[in-house]
C-alpha cells in the first residue's frame, strides 16, 4: 500500500534522527544553532544569532571569550557596577588588547568584547593584510562607555554607549608604523579610503549597528559599532 505524504515526512524524520544519533552526518559546530560559540569558527548566519543570545548569559559569554587563540584577546572580567547613576553595567569585561593594541582600554559589554574578537580575526586583520600586505597594530578609539542619552540630547532614549554596547573607532596604525584615520581618509581613492569603506562594510553582519561617515556629521570623523539592531550599517 502507498505512503501519504505525512507518513513519507514521519520515516524521514526517523531516518534523521537515527543519521545524527548514529553520527552518519555531523552539522559543523559553527552552523549549529545548540553548540557553543567559538571565536575561530568560520562566520556564518548563524553566528549573529548566537552573539545575541549571549546578552542575559554572563557564564556563557565568558566561555565563549575564553575560546579565543592565545595572544589575541587580553581582558579582565567585572562584577556589575554603577560608575555613574542611572547607568549599571552588566555583564561587562575590561579589554586591555586584542590582535592589536588600543591607545587606551576600555569598558565594554561582554558581547561587544566578543564581537569585536570575531571582527579583528575574521574581518579587519585579513583586509588589512589583503590589501597593505601586513597587520594592523594599533587601533585608536574614542572610548565605550558614556552615560548619555542618543547624541546628548537630554530626553530621549538611552545611547548604547550609556551600556559600554558600543565602541567609537577613529583610526588604525599599521605594523610599518602607517596611520588610517576616518575623518581624513574616508572616501579617498586610495587604498586607505578603499580599506575604510571595506572596514565599515565587513562589521555590518557582526555588529547591530555600524555607523560611518556617510550617516551624519557627527560620525565624520569615527565607526560607531553597537550591539543594538540588526545590521544597521550606514
Amino acid at each position: 500500500m502507498a505512503l501519504n505524504a505525512r507518513e513519507i515526512l514521519g520515516l524521514l524524520l526517523i531516518v534523521v534522527g537515527i543519521g545524527f544519533d548514529k553520527q552518519w552526518w555531523v552539522i559543523p559546530r559553527e552552523w549549529a544553532p545548540w553548540q557553543p560559540l567559538h571565536v575561530s569558527d568560520p562566520l556564518t548566519p548563524i553566528t549573529r544569532w548566537k552573539l545575541s543570545r549571549l546578552k542575559r548569559s554572563r557564564d556563557d559569554c565568558l566561555a565563549a571569550l575564553e575560546t579565543a587563540p592565545e595572544g589575541t584577546l587580553g581582558y579582565t572580567p567585572l562584577d556589575d557596577y554603577t560608575p555613574v547613576a542611572d547607568c549599571p553595567l552588566t555583564n561587562v569585561v575590561r579589554v586591555r588588547r586584542g590582535e592589536t593594541t588600543f591607545n587606551r582600554s576600555f569598558v565594554a559589554s561582554c558581547p561587544l568584547a566578543l564581537t569585536w574578537t570575531l571582527y579583528e580575526q575574521h574581518r579587519l586583520q585579513p583586509l588589512a593584510r589583503e590589501l597593505f600586505g601586513q597587520s594592523i597594530a594599533q587601533v585608536q578609539h574614542y572610548g565605550s562607555f558614556a552615560c548619555r542619552n542618543v547624541y546628548g540630547r537630554e530626553k530621549g532614549r538611552r545611547s548604547e554607549h550609556a551600556g559600554a554596547e558600543a565602541l567609537d573607532v577613529a583610526a588604525f596604525r599599521l605594523s610599518d608604523g602607517r596611520r588610517i584615520e576616518v575623518l581624513k581618509d574616508w572616501g579617498g581613492e586610495g587604498k586607505a579610503g578603499t580599506f575604510l569603506k571595506r572596514a565599515q562594510e565587513d562589521a555590518c553582519g557582526l555588529f547591530g549597528t555600524a555607523l560611518g561617515p556617510e550617516y551624519n556629521a557627527a560620525h565624520a570623523n569615527h565607526f560607531h559599532l553597537g550591539m543594538r539592531g540588526m545590521s544597521f550599517c550606514r
